[in-house]
C-alpha cells in the first residue's frame, strides 16, 4: 500500500449532522452555563471540530427566568451601551435586566463567547431562549444535554 496516498479528512458543511437539544437554565450559574452551551453551539465536543467551519448543534434553553449568579454581581453587574449621541451612555444593572427579560442575559453572555465575525453570527441563530418550559420546537424532537 502506497502510503503517500492518504489524505487528512477535513469536515464541511454537507458532511456535518446538526442536532437539536434542550438546556435548563434552573439553578445554573450564569457564565458556566453560557460555555456549555457556546461549546455545543460551536461544536466543540465533536471529534471532528474545525474552527473555521459551523459544526454545532442547535440549543433551546428553558427557565431562563430560574438562572443564578454568584457573588455581588446581583447589584453590581453592570450592562453599558452607548447610543452614538453625546450623553447617550446606558447603564442597565443585572437585576433590572433579569426583571425586564432574563432570554437578554443569556444571549448576552453566549454572544461574547462566540467568535466575532460571521461566522459568529451564523452560530449565533442556532440559539433560542425561553422564560419557561414551554417551547416551539416539539417537532424537531430535542433531547436533552447531558454533561460528559
Amino acid at each position: 500500500m502506497d502510503t503517500l496516498s492518504f489524505k487528512t479528512v477535513s469536515p464541511n458543511e454537507k458532511s456535518v449532522i446538526r442536532s437539536w437539544f434542550i438546556m435548563d437554565a434552573k439553578d445554573q450559574i450564569l457564565g458556566r452555563f453560557s460555555t456549555e452551551i457556546a461549546n455545543v453551539i460551536m461544536g466543540k465536543y465533536k471529534i471532528f471540530y474545525s474552527p473555521h467551519i459551523d459544526c454545532g448543534d442547535y440549543v433551546i434553553v428553558i427557565n431562563s427566568n430560574n438562572i443564578r449568579v454568584t457573588g455581588k454581581k446581583w447589584n453590581n453587574k453592570k450592562y453599558v451601551r452607548y447610543t452614538g449621541y453625546p450623553g447617550g451612555k446606558k447603564i442597565k444593572i443585572f437585576k433590572d435586566l433579569l426583571n425586564k427579560d432574563s432570554r437578554i442575559l443569556i444571549y448576552k453572555s453566549v454572544k461574547g463567547m462566540l467568535p466575532k465575525n460571521r461566522l459568529g453570527r451564523l452560530m449565533f441563530k442556532k440559539l433560542y431562549v425561553y422564560h419557561e418550559e414551554n417551547h416551539n420546537h416539539k417537532a424537531q424532537k430535542p433531547i436533552f444535554f447531558k454533561k460528559n
